[in-house]
């Protein structure tokens, strides 16, 4: 067959080497035309022999790092016939196309780092268009080098060779450098300024030190993961007295202090590297992750890391580069500043980062992927929309107060922004404002919708309420966790006519439409709206806040209303119980709430976990976790009432176990399963009466492997009809993915 077309290819096929594939492809077909990069993706203009081949090779045989999401022909006519293929000049400005996350070093750069070649043999800024920085260094699209952070770094008459032959596989690689010409690195201690900075880093690392050192997307602290002395320093310095610490290390590392299985390890070896928790194997030092029985690893993912890996032949401690609460720090002055009082040395280099990414946390289950943190190397992704979400309008959703992250819904895909972090710590909410606009203008996004937070108080619904009434745009506020729902719904592709959903949704809490705080809630609803068919009774937060940073506070309201307040004197006669149960009667600063986090919370104290406070935002209920993830137990039914799920059963039975000399780790397991049987019965009842066809589990709880496990046990039901997350967090890290669908449904609805 012999044609002319003109072959529009959308999908993220832009800065993954697509424009040399297509003319390698082009010249092996004898097809004649060019090929450019313009803001709605790849545009070729083709003729010749064998023009069906070519197209449909163009999705077959397409780049590793791309992602095809159409190829559209239509027939073209050339004013000047063309006599060979080129590459032609990007055009216009902003994207209709996806943008390729940052991803890992390919095994041929890695090669080349430690090879013979002198440009590239222990270069640290090593790429080609296979890996390598895309996101973190993007300022603007089509994504060319003048829009990145290497637009001041001239190419070498060998690199710009290299950028020019369309066979080599640097072909417009924008990052693309060696020694010779491109980014240089520093190593800077007491004593100054050192020339070799992999090795004096090296030393400094195997002589205890804590150093700064400049990632993809921000700084980190790194310490050697062997050193004792090293690790408690580190917490010392940071004020983390307990939060795990992520580690990175070679395969031989991993494969020796964990017990990676055949799915872990594709994983960790993906483009997007990220840090996946791992089983322990041989022991490292009990103060990387206290109470816990997994590890968070990961492999190097730039020539610096690996260079360094290579350098000290052991496992580093790769922790967020922030002080307690803020955002990671990007710039070097920035870390001179910040990270100054902890760490002893700063390994940095003269490229800019352009906008800050945190490390992705994933966990693998026997029930799937599990996406903890949604950043570095899954960013800026998107994800199809159902069906019937073909003409939804463009709508922005700024998500809720905790684990931030935006959405921008356009052309029938939804971008999920990355993470930002806690919106109360104002450099946090200065990074997600620049957020919002960063990621408006990449991706020329116009919104006729915004979508919020029900909490007024939140400060993403603050933002976006005066940019609703600033633009006169469509104000839409969402339930916390029917965002929660929808968005679990639209992750699994059901549709918007596809009726409505039981949703068992636990988490920490999220304001009611009853002014009540929610958080352990059975829902029944669709995209436009819901029914709260069962809750966890609710039980007074005493002192608001401090309720979720003391976990002993909810368990004196759990025992009082099981009749257990003897008990509960016992164990926290330390505590100012007198006033806190005045409080919780009078309703003084203790609003009634139904979260499932703080029963967590309030089993983990009784079990003698971290009572007093938590380190970080969940300790005990992931305390919990690891305590029960051995053992069985059966469930103590609780019964759905008046008042809701009663865990008061829960708490005699624990009383009477633990007196019976049970182990701590039995009763762990027994709270567990009892809470998973209390809402999976409720759902599967709502299922059998066929009020729903599909149950939906949602919520930062259900990052909990065991209660996910213990849950789909109890449902019962065929896996195919129970939705889970896998592509995004089932924490607020999601929510505003639930927020932008339903906003876009309403809309519909409404017109």
């Amino acid at each position: 067959m012999t044609g002319t077309l003109r072959i529009r290819v959308r999908g993220q096929v832009q800065g993954v080497g697509f424009r040399p594939f297509i003319w390698q492809l082009a010249h092996r077909l004898g097809i004649r035309g060019d090929v450019l990069n313009d803001p709605e993706g790849v545009l070729i203009h083709a003729e010749g022999p064998h023009i069906d081949r070519f197209v449909a090779a163009i999705t077959a045989e397409a780049p590793p790092l791309a992602r095809v999401d159409a190829v559209e022909t239509t027939a073209y006519a050339f004013d000047t016939p063309p006599t060979g293929f080129e590459i032609a000049a990007s055009q216009g400005s902003g994207a209709e196309t996806r943008v390729t996350p940052d991803a890992a070093t390919c095994p041929d750069c890695l090669a080349d780092i430690r090879g013979d070649d002198p440009r590239r043999r222990g270069y640290a800024f090593t790429n080609c268009t296979h890996c390598g920085p895309r996101f973190t260094i993007l300022n603007g699209l089509p994504y060319d080098r003048a829009r990145t952070t290497m637009a001041g770094f001239e190419m070498c008459a060998h690199c710009a060779a290299e950028y020019a032959d369309p066979g080599d596989r640097r072909f417009h690689a924008q990052p693309v450098a060696c020694a010779l010409c491109g980014p240089k690195l520093a190593f800077e201690d007491a004593d100054g300024t050192h020339v070799d900075a992999i090795a004096a880093a090296a030393r400094a690392l195997l002589d205890g030190a804590i150093l700064a050192i400049k990632g993809l997307g921000g700084f980190h602290l790194c310490c050697d993961a062997t050193n004792s002395e090293a690790i408690e320093q580190l917490r010392i310095r940071k004020h983390r007295p307990a939060k795990p610490l992520a580690l990175m290390g070679r395969w031989e590392d991993i494969d020796r202090h964990a017990r990676p299985d055949a799915e872990e390890r594709a994983v960790l070896g993906s483009a997007a590297a990220p840090i996946v928790l791992l089983a322990k194997g041989d022991p490292l030092p009990h103060a990387l992750a206290p109470g816990q029985n997994h590890l968070g690893w990961m492999l190097p993912y730039t020539p610096l890391h690996h260079l360094l890996l290579d350098a000290v032949s052991r496992p580093l401690v790769m922790t967020s580069g922030n002080l307690s609460g803020e955002p990671q720090v990007i710039a070097n002055a920035e870390a001179r500043d910040k990270l100054g009082g902890i760490a002893d040395a700063i390994l940095d280099h003269d490229r800019d980062i352009a906008r800050r990414l945190d490390d992705s946390v994933m966990r693998l289950t026997p029930e799937g992927p599990m996406i903890l943190r949604r950043a570095r190397g899954m960013v800026p992704d998107t994800l199809p929309l159902p069906e019937g979400f073909d003409d939804a309008p463009q709508v922005v959703a700024y998500g809720g107060q905790m684990k931030s992250a935006l959405c921008l819904l356009k052309n029938g895909q939804a971008l999920l922004g990355h993470h930002l972090g806690e919106l109360d710590e104002a450099l946090t909410l200065e990074a997600f404002l620049q957020a919002d606009a960063d990621y408006a203008a990449l991706f020329n996004h116009r919104p006729d919708v915004v979508a919020v937070d029900l909490h007024p108080d939140f400060q993403a619904t603050r933002h976006g309420e005066a940019r609703a009434r600033d633009e006169g745009l469509a104000l839409e506020p969402v339930q916390h966790h029917h965002a929660h729902l929808a968005a679990c719904m639209a992750e699994n592709g059901h549709a918007l006519t596809g009726g409505r959903v039981a949703g068992i949704v636990l988490d920490g809490l999220g304001l009611g439409p009853d002014g009540t705080v929610w958080g352990g809630e059975l829902l029944l609803g669709d995209y436009t709206g819901f029914d709260r068919r069962a809750w966890l009774t609710p039980a007074p937060l005493i002192g608001g806040d401090r309720a979720q940073a003391e976990p002993w506070r909810n368990a004196l309201v759990r025992l009082d209303q099981a009749g257990l307040s003897d008990w509960a004197d016992q164990l926290f006669g330390d505590k100012p119980l007198e006033i806190a149960r005045m409080a919780a009667s009078k309703g003084l600063n203790a609003p009634q709430s139904s979260s499932a986090g703080r029963l967590f919370d309030a089993v983990a104290a009784v079990l003698g976990i971290c009572p007093d406070g938590q380190s970080y935002e969940g300790e005990a209920a992931m305390r919990l976790e690891a305590l029960a993830s051995e053992h069985e137990c059966p469930p103590v039914p609780l019964d759905h009432g008046a008042s809701g799920v009663d865990p008061a059963p829960l708490f005699h039975r624990l009383r009477a176990d633990l007196s019976a000399g049970a182990s701590k780790a039995d009763c762990a397991a027994l709270f567990h399963n009892s809470l998973a049987h209390a809402f999976a019965r409720e759902a599967r009842a709502l299922v059998e009466a066929g009020e729903a066809d599909h149950v939906a589990l949602s919520g930062g709880c259900f990052q909990n492997a065991r209660l996910l496990r213990d849950t789909l046990e109890a449902l019962g039901m065929d896996r195919t009809r129970v939705y889970l997350h896998h592509r995004t967090p089932a924490n607020d890290g999601g929510l505003a993915l639930g927020q932008a669908v339903i906003a876009a449904a309403r809309h519909r609805l409404r017109r």
